[in-house]
């Protein structure tokens, strides 16, 4: 999973970037509210660790923009040394989904943040996934394709997974590396085999093909008839 750190506070930074990679995220960091709002708008995020107080635009005019003129809906956790009432009102009336007050622990902002991301692509309520003609059910992770069932192999069940959580977007091959294989990488061929097996195990006479190579990107889910291959 992406996340965005915006904090100005540099030991606080590095403290959240160190736990958040450590424990499998993709992770960068913007210093001030200006730096933040154009990394948020040019890039894709599954979720963003907004400080209150940044040099710039503060955190609430940020999240303002990014909802009511950006009209983004990347979950933000908003992280701040205001603890009233009024200050965490004022917070979720800016478009805020969650809020932590310094000095908080990293596992509580893990435990935050995992819940954000799952609540955001409907992992809570719901025990199937599904795409298009594409069901993926999380209770027993059995898959069907127009009502056949398909069998895959563990990894390519996961990877299905990961990229049916959040159709249209483009997954770097980074990102789907430590998403299935973890910390353990595999070598440059790996994942373009295990694509190509998910493909094929998917493959229905006159449908389309479901995962699109998005060439110097990635890879997504995505039903559009004119992939590129």
């Amino acid at each position: 999973m992406k996340v965005l750190i915006v904090e100005d506070d540099a030991a606080i930074a590095a403290n959240l970037y160190d736990y958040l990679e450590s424990d499998g995220y993709d992770v960068d960091i913007a210093s001030n509210g200006n730096t933040a709002l154009r990394m948020a708008l040019d890039e894709v995020w599954d979720a963003i660790l907004l400080d209150l107080s940044l040099p710039g635009i503060d955190g609430l005019t940020l999240c303002r923009k990014l909802r009511t003129e950006a009209h983004r809906d990347t979950p933000v956790l908003m992280l701040t040394a205001r603890d009233t009432l009024e200050d965490k009102l004022q917070g979720f009336t800016e478009g805020t989904d969650d809020y932590l007050v310094k000095p908080f622990s990293l596992k509580e902002v893990g435990a935050r943040l995992s819940a954000l991301v799952k609540r955001y692509r409907g992992q809570v309520a719901t025990m199937e996934l599904s795409f298009a003609d594409l069901r993926l059910d999380l209770s027993t992770m059995t898959v069907q394709r127009a009502g056949r069932p398909v069998r895959l192999p563990p990894k390519c069940l996961h990877l299905l997974r990961v990229i049916m959580q959040a159709p249209n977007r483009v997954f770097s091959r980074s990102e789907l590396e430590m998403e299935v294989w973890g910390e353990a990488l595999p070598d440059s061929d790996t994942l373009r085999a295990h694509i190509y097996m998910l493909r094929k195990a998917l493959s229905e006479p006159g449908k389309v093909d479901l995962i699109e190579t998005v060439h110097g990107l990635g890879y997504r889910l995505s039903a559009s008839d004119s992939h590129a291959t």
